[in-house]
């Protein structure tokens, strides 16, 4: 932005704030709650007044990615939003710190959120050209220039020979251009196709391709470099001064070779630079001289090789395909199409290019064209010189005129010489027989052996570089934590010096051992799989639509990358179907590998979002479809609190919804939205964060309120989306009903009305040990927390000799305090069994079960959720041991009849059970002693206004309305020993079973008093095992129709 001077009456530009481009000034601050940050100073703004708001600066930009330590922030909403502290001065964060639970990635390894790094001033960064173009067009010349595109043509003829390397740009550009709309939609870092690939298809893609793509480099300089070594080898046994034998020659020359090549690489980029253009010059001038040995007339012996100069009879004759035995199209192009993989070359090195969203583009297509027109000219310029079949015998010329000239040597024919015998005998020379047709028509032979070794070399030292650069980027995401030992890098440029190291020993490795005839086809295909990817993540990226999908360069086409990657894939098998095959193998192993251990990184893949896409695709084609009885899942919204707070009831919840429907963990925060807001939206994330680390397939909900059954209100009305919305109702019973007091009771009480209102089934979990861990779940917290603060301290003392350091040396107490102020000390004996029986129980449901029964008390008809529930526990692995139990009411006299029918309709239903039994004296008074339990219970709740007069019993009653009157306890008599009654029962009969279902009552509003309705719940499932009521809404769950 530009600036002007206002001392000199020139125009200033009022929304440049100079602040912004000057280092900033920091302050110390404690803040109310605690917290302890640096700070910066509010400036007057681009207004006119003091304010915390900012223009738009890329520096608010530039971290958002940041998984720890400091990072850039701009004025939050709260900040802005918040009641203004007239006392207190405008300041806005600079930095924050962040806690690093759940990251244990250091802010140096966070490629996400690093700045690019300005500071190595000494760092060479390349530009398109050294870096990008001179590098793809290296690799791409390779030996296949110089040594087989004479057989290709040979074989394919110039017709079909330029449909090999169409084909093959094709498949390159396709490549190029998908790789240049990613690398241009967003900053790019080091580690090439590999960051390429993670960042849009996310790790498990990134981290399987990436493994195998530095693999496949380092095993391509073992290739390169016996390319190399075989061509000296040749040249030494010429001129008869082998040192040992072919074979030992070729290994000895290949590791004096990977020595000289790590040197070079080792000392840094800029001699690695610098040696590539060396060896570019060189091939330049043998590819030149190529052209120019085509010009110079041909003398009598190149002509017998079946060199002729310029002619249309030789071209016309090579345009038609000659294949030999056992070749056909599919051959050749698997023989040429490894030639043109070498477009990564740039990208590769993507961390030591000075702006790689230009240098990547511009480099890599340039590479393609140059490169594609140059082979295309030198093959038709051998193929208007060179016939297919030559003798290379100097007498074999045609002396007599007139001779008819016709079948394959009819152009050498009526150039006077006669190569028929090669139609019945092999011959050494012409294009389909002799390696060394360039050799040939150059210039200068020995020119073409430096071309070769140019070629060679620079594409071997192209690879001895991508590898560990590839594989340094992969060791610094950590995805696999056991080579993290590989991320590390030295000097200016970070350079990767114990990957070199192991690339160099995997390199010397297939040097000595390797068979490299069976790894070539495996290594082209590794090179093609991550092209395949790199164009399915330019597909997948466009095809998600993405809102951060922003490529800069539009010169793409999502279906256009989709074709290049199904090409990529079909070319795989061309080559070498085995070799494709063993690719996709070892690549859905790594997958697998990488999904399974599920590293901790979130690179906003277009993975989640075209997961996100088709969730909202298919929540919608849902909400267009009637429900239907056959298709009712148990969707259960359960009131847990916190995540953590009781394990039991989710785990149960968790049983119940289990691939079959949706959990949701749901927490009210009651009190002021100012104060428990921040609490709130703190607990977001790390309640659903443990839950996916525990493997619980549920979401986190909560809201602030200041009431909590307006809270829970809120969520039984608006949770959910579209048809996946709760329909059940979970929460613990409460246990302390009798203590908690009128208004608690109330709000308890008031929300399974409301759920009854809103037609949810309603499940109660009661279970004799209680539910609520939360208060062992902080002291949890608080102990953690302690030792970690003594392990911090006793580490800062250790590294400081024993002594605090200057700032912290009055703020830091001893480790001795730490713990003490932190945790209190240890709870009473009594206290601690609780504490441990609770603990035990809330696992019950987490472990598998004991063999052992499930007792379903079906004793009315709610649409049949009181037997559907567990008979989806009972096709639960943890349940499975467990047998269904069935008890019905049943009329004196008829239990049999009862009985039957029970059986028929769940033969129906399809639901097995071990047993029905039929209750025949549920109607019989409960015990005396039972009875007084009730009373006992609901003594302290009664109005007793029987014994007193009517105007004091109209004032008591007046003044406590909650409490139970006896005409409601005469009214509701019977009812209510039923629920003592069916407790005498449930002793009896299902005393040792592992779980027992009862039909919830339900109390008709406005009737039955809250106290009353508590106690019904209280005495049906006192002193019994783990008890679940449950009442649906009526609507039938089950069918026997198909």
């Amino acid at each position: 932005m530009e600036k002007y001077n206002s001392n000199g009456g020139e125009h200033v530009n009022s929304a440049y704030d100079i602040t912004l481009d000057e280092p900033p000034v920091y302050q110390e601050v404690t803040f109310s709650n605690g917290d302890h940050r640096t700070v910066r100073p509010s400036v007057v703004s681009a207004f006119g007044h003091d304010t915390l708001d900012r223009v738009p600066n890329i520096d608010f930009y530039r971290n958002a990615g940041s998984v720890s330590g400091h990072r850039a922030v701009r004025p939050s909403l709260q900040e802005l939003h918040d009641v203004f502290q007239k006392n207190g001065a405008i300041s806005v964060p600079d930095t924050v710190e962040d806690d690093d639970e759940g990251s244990n990635v250091n802010l140096d390894e966070d490629l996400e959120s690093a700045v690019p790094n300005d500071n190595n001033k000494g760092g060479v960064k390349f530009g398109w050209i050294r870096g990008v173009l001179v590098r793809c067009m290296l690799n791409i010349w390779g030996v296949m220039l110089f040594i087989r595109l004479s057989w290709v043509f040979g074989e394919a003829g110039w017709g079909l020979g330029i449909v090999v390397i169409a084909l093959s740009c094709v498949v390159t550009t396709i490549t190029g251009l998908s790789m240049s709309a990613i690398c241009t939609n967003g900053v790019v870092r080091g580690g090439g196709a590999y960051y390429l690939i993670s960042r849009s298809l996310g790790p498990e893609f990134g981290g399987s391709i990436g493994l195998i793509f530095a693999f496949a480099n380092a095993v391509a300089v073992a290739m390169y470099v016996v390319g190399f070594a075989e061509t000296v080898v040749d040249l030494l046994k010429e001129h008869d001064v082998l040192m040992v034998d072919v074979i030992n020659d070729i290994r000895i020359v290949g590791c004096i070779t990977v020595v000289l090549l790590l040197g070079i690489s080792v000392a840094g980029m800029e001699w690695e630079a610098k040696a590539q253009i060396v060896l570019l010059i060189v091939l330049l001038v043998a590819i030149v001289n190529v052209f120019v040995g085509t010009f110079i007339p041909a003398t009598d012996t190149k002509k017998s090789q079946g060199f002729f100069n310029y002619n249309s009879k030789i071209f016309l004759e090579n345009f038609a395909p000659n294949f030999s035995v056992g070749e056909n199209f599919f051959s050749v192009f698997s023989i040429f199409f490894p030639a043109a993989t070498g477009i990564l070359a740039g990208a590769n090195i993507s961390g030591d290019l000075r702006d790689p969203q230009v240098a990547i583009p511009k480099g890599t297509l340039l590479a393609i064209v140059i490169t594609g027109i140059t082979y295309l000219a030198v093959a038709l310029c051998v193929s208007a010189t060179v016939v297919h079949n030559a003798t290379g015998n100097i007498n074999d010329t045609i002396s007599a005129p007139g001779i008819l000239c016709n079948g394959s040597a009819a152009a050498a024919c009526e150039l006077g010489w006669d190569f028929s015998s090669c139609e019945v005998e092999e011959c050494k020379f012409g294009s389909l027989n002799n390696f060394q047709v360039m050799t040939m028509v150059s210039g200068f032979g020995p020119l073409i052996i430096a071309g070769t070794f140019s070629a060679t070399l620079s594409s071997a030292l192209a690879s001895l570089v991508s590898a560990p650069k590839v594989f340094q980027a992969l060791c610094k995401d950590n995805i696999y934590t056991a080579l993290h030992f590989f991320a590390k890098g030295y000097g200016k440029n970070n350079e990767p010096i114990r990957g070199y190291v192991l690339t160099f020993i995997i390199s010397v490795a297939f040097i000595v051992i390797g068979d490299l005839n069976v790894i070539a086809p495996i290594i082209s295909n590794f090179f093609l799989a991550s092209y395949a990817l790199i164009n399915f993540s330019c597909f997948h990226a466009s095809y998600a639509k993405s809102p951060g999908w922003r490529p800069a360069y539009k010169y793409y086409n999502m279906w256009m990358s989709l074709l290049g990657a199904l090409l990529c894939c079909a070319v795989m098998f061309v080559i070498n179907w085995w070799a494709a095959l063993l690719t996709y193998g070892i690549e859905i192993l790594l997958y697998i590998y990488v999904t399974v251990k599920k590293p901790a990184v979130n690179w906003g893949s277009s993975t989640q979002a075209v997961t996100f896409v088709s969730a909202v695709s298919n929540a919608l084609s849902l909400s267009g479809v009637e429900d239907h009885v056959k298709n009712f899942r148990p969707q259960i919204l359960a009131l847990t609190g916190s995540a953590r707070s009781r394990p039991a009831l989710l785990d149960l919840a968790h049983s119940l919804s289990k691939n079959y429907g949706l959990c949701l963990t749901c927490e009210v925060f009651v009190g002021p939205r100012s104060e428990v807001l921040n609490k709130m939206n703190a607990g977001m994330e790390r309640n659903q964060l443990w839950l996916r680390k525990t493997k619980r397939k549920a979401f986190y909900a909560a809201v602030a309120c200041d009431d909590f059954r307006d809270g829970t209100d809120s969520l039984l009305q608006s949770s959910g989306l579209g048809r996946m919305k709760p329909n059940i109702l979970m929460t613990g019973f409460k246990s302390n009903w009798s203590t908690a007091g009128t208004e608690a009771v109330q709000t308890y009480v008031g929300i399974l009305h409301d759920a009854f209102d809103f037609e949810y089934g309603t499940v109660l979990l009661r279970m004799s040990e209680g539910l609520d861990v939360s208060h062992i779940v902080e002291a949890e917290d608080e102990m953690l927390k302690a030792a970690k603060e003594q392990q911090e301290l006793d580490n800062d003392m250790m590294s400081n000799g024993g002594k605090s350091r200057g700032l912290f040396r009055k703020s830091r107490k001893s480790s001795q305090q730490v713990l003490a102020t932190r945790v209190c000390g240890p709870p009473p004996v009594q206290v601690a069994k609780m504490n441990e029986k609770l603990v035990a129980a809330s696992a019950q449901f987490k472990n598998k079960q004991p063999k052992g029964t499930i007792d379903v008390w079906w004793l009315f008809d709610d649409g049949g959720l009181t037997l559907l529930l567990p008979y989806i526990l009972t096709t639960r692995k943890k349940w499975k041991d467990c047998k269904l139990r069935i008890f019905i009411a049943g009329q004196p006299g008829r239990s049999e009849l009862d009985k039957q029918e029970m059986k028929s309709l769940l033969d129906k239903f399809r639901i097995n059970c071990s047993d029905i039994n039929v209750i025949e004296d549920i109607h019989v008074k409960p015990s005396s002693n039972s009875l007084k339990t009730l009373d006992d219970m609901i003594e302290p709740f009664r109005l007793h206004e029987g014994s007193k007069d009517k105007a004091q019993a109209e004032a008591v009653q007046k003044e406590h309305p909650w409490k139970i009157s006896d005409e409601e306890l005469m009214r509701f008599e019977e009812k209510t020993n039923l629920q003592v009654r069916l407790n005498e029962l449930l002793k009896k009969n299902s005393k040792s079973a592992n779980l027992i279902i009862v039909s919830m009552p339900i109390a008709r509003k406005e009737s039955v008093s809250d106290f009353l309705y508590m106690a019904w719940l209280d005495i049906l499932t006192k002193d019994l095992p783990p008890t679940l009521l449950i009442r649906g809404n009526h609507k039938s769950v089950l069918t026997f129709y198909s």
